[in-house]
């Protein structure tokens, strides 16, 4: 009987949402980690200026 497949149609919905979680997280981890050199170098930039 047809009446008792599951239904697929959120399940594409809900891993692009966890991709993009995963890499949005991924984004902060980063610009925490080089959140020190990019600060000296944008300094370094701005004094030359």
């Amino acid at each position: 009987m047809l009446l008792f497949l599951p239904r697929e149609e959120g399940q594409g919905l809900a891993e692009y949402a966890l991709i993009l979680s995963l890499i949005a997280i991924l984004a902060v981890a980063a610009l925490v980690f080089f959140s020190g050199n990019l600060d000296s170098t944008i300094s370094m930039i701005g004094k030359k200026i």
